[in-house]
């Protein structure tokens, strides 16, 4: 089973850059976007092999999420059931017979952190929400989760030390989660392999030089460690200034 993660910054403008080329070349079973800047209406996607998700922002050309899914799954919830939380098309939850998916695109703490102490809500209520979920069933949790966990996730740590993603309290509230039972796939396969990013600004040309952070994630329960078979991180794949991230289960 392969599942694929993609902070696509916008899936009207990445359809022109490679995205369906993208999709057949991989034939992924799962695909999760994040940052789709759509309202409803605005696009069609020709994937007719896959059921298709999406959870709108309320604010137009803003944030969003999307699945499509070659499974039908059995059940599907848009949001985390907190209207402070649920207005900005954030996260989407489908459910199948041994396991839930949930896509996230976490809020950013904005420069200045601005939005910080919010953002310490959200995780709290988020992880909340995944615990009662691994309740019934094992979690995957995949998107742009908007952290560096530790500083060989991204190129220049000390100088970015107080800067949005990379705050000590973003990263503590990325501790708490795998302490309350999950696994970063990509540390579980890799933990020492530097130099793997899965988003670089625009400016100053950082994809040519590799100047990254790795940010977007697939988290899985302790329960599903014994399906894992491996993580990978498409760098190579333009379009965005996120890449996709892999994985795949028995």
């Amino acid at each position: 089973m392969k599942l694929i993660s993609w902070n696509v910054n916008g899936l009207r403008a990445v359809m022109n850059k490679g995205f369906m080329e993208y999709i057949e070349q991989e034939d992924p079973d799962i695909i999760c976007l994040q940052e789709i800047k759509l309202a409803k209406g605005q696009l069609e996607v020709d994937l007719p092999q896959y059921h298709e998700f999406y959870n709108y922002a309320e604010r137009r050309g803003y944030s969003g999420t999307a699945i499509f899914t070659k499974e039908e799954p059995l059940s599907h919830s848009y949001g985390i059931g907190i209207e402070e939380h649920d207005k900005e098309g954030r996260v989407i939850t489908l459910e199948y017979e041994d396991f839930y998916l949930v896509t996230c695109y976490t809020p950013n703490s904005k420069r200045g952190l601005l939005r910080l102490d919010y953002r310490q809500v959200w995780e709290d209520d988020f992880r909340n929400y995944l615990l009662k979920l691994n309740k019934t069933k094992p979690v995957i949790l995949c998107g742009d989760l908007n952290v560096a966990h530790k500083e060989i996730d991204l190129a220049n740590p000390k100088s970015n030390r107080r800067n949005a993603g990379f705050t000590d309290e973003e990263r503590q509230k990325f501790t708490e989660l795998l302490d309350a039972g999950f696994i970063d796939t990509f540390r579980y396969f890799y933990p020492d392999i530097p130099e793997m990013y899965s988003w670089w600004s625009y400016i100053t040309k950082a994809r040519e030089r590799n100047v990254g952070w790795r940010i977007d994630y697939f988290v899985v329960s302790e329960d599903f460690e014994d399906r894992l078979l491996d993580a990978s991180i498409h760098m190579e794949q333009e379009g965005s200034d996120h890449c996709p991230v892999v994985l795949y289960l028995k």
